[in-house]
């Protein structure tokens, strides 16, 4: 008896219950990962095909393999590098426990590891930087966003600044805030580095406006029937927001976060390259610097990297209101 025979005398024997459970599993299973799947596979033939087609300046434009081949290298350097840290705080541990045994009195002065920073050690750099920036945002927007939203005059007041600076481009943001940070961050030994306090102060701009406007729009559509409530209870202003206006506003306020959070992600890739933050941005700069034969694949698996670190983020935040959001439930 054949394999498929068997399948089919199990299938037979099956309830028409379990068989219709079965078929829906089935149908299920194709939807979540059988059309995603088949997309996947249609754009790496269509990167490939295409991929051959085109030459550049660096040489032909690499396809799935060599930028495949190119990560795998990435994370070879990342581990040689990690195994020269770890030597060299051995040896540095050594000469301190002989210097020790000699001259007890002696206090030993402990030296970072000062190699270069791997592809790994620049994503977490990034997500360090976009993380400060976009709660700096958030901090500023929702509160401010609250108050616009239950104070007509505030938001006529402030509506127009909102509106001014919006569409300003994080390339016109950045010589400001980079000649601002020179002016005002100085000393012998500060707690950021610059290069750092300048991305994070670009993203925070560029994205908190939509946080702003979203919280806003949430909190203006707070049922009138909840208002009303609050006034019978004789809630103050405090209680009246925490109890009644942010948890309708939930919602309109995840969506503008979520918003922000995009642009934080997408800003940071150009403030990095401009500012020389040791982040992807200034990995992609330096790449393209390089003009090597493999800048190119190299290039690509920062893009592939930046795409999928913020779909995460965007999944992330969307577990996150989830949690948050009382109209979702757990």
């Amino acid at each position: 008896m054949n394999t498929s025979q068997l399948v089919s005398q199990l299938h037979a024997r099956l309830p028409d219950r379990d068989r219709e459970g079965l078929r829906q599993s089935g149908q299920w299973l194709l939807r979540t990962l059988g059309a995603p799947l088949l997309g996947l596979a249609l754009f790496l033939l269509l990167w490939q095909f295409a991929a051959q087609r085109v030459d550049t300046s660096l040489g032909a434009f690499p396809g799935p393999v060599a930028v495949a081949e190119q990560a795998a290298n990435l994370l070879r350097e990342h581990q040689r590098e990690r195994e020269r840290a770890a030597a060299f705080y051995q040896r540095q541990e050594q000469r301190i426990a002989e210097r020790l045994r000699d001259q007890p009195d002696w206090q030993p002065t402990w030296r970072s590891y000062t190699g270069a920073p791997t592809f790994l050690d620049q994503i977490l750099t990034s997500l360090g930087t976009v993380l400060a920036g976009f709660l700096l945002a958030s901090v500023i927007a929702v509160p401010l966003g609250i108050v616009m939203g239950l104070s007509p005059f505030v938001n006529r007041a402030v509506n127009p600044l909102v509106q001014l600076f919006r569409p300003v481009s994080p390339l016109a943001w950045l010589p400001l805030v980079t000649l601002v940070v020179s002016a005002v961050y100085t000393g012998d030994d500060p707690l950021f580095e610059r290069a750092f306090v300048v991305s994070a102060i670009t993203v925070t701009l560029c994205s908190l406006w939509p946080t702003l406007i979203n919280t806003a729009v949430g909190v203006k559509a707070v049922s009138p029937d909840l208002d009303n409530v609050s006034r019978v209870l004789r809630l103050g202003w405090f209680s009246h927001v925490w109890r009644i206006v942010l948890p309708s506003a939930i919602p309109m306020i995840f969506t503008g976060l979520r918003v922000s959070l995009g642009i934080a992600w997408m800003v940071l890739i150009a403030a990095e390259m401009l500012a020389q933050n040791p982040g992807l941005g200034k990995f992609v700069w330096d790449e393209f610097q390089n003009g090597s034969s493999q800048s190119l694949s190299r290039i690509m698996v920062a893009v592939l990297a930046i795409g999928l670190i913020g779909f995460l983020l965007d999944r992330l935040m969307l577990l996150l209101q989830r949690r948050v959001d009382w109209q979702q439930g757990d």
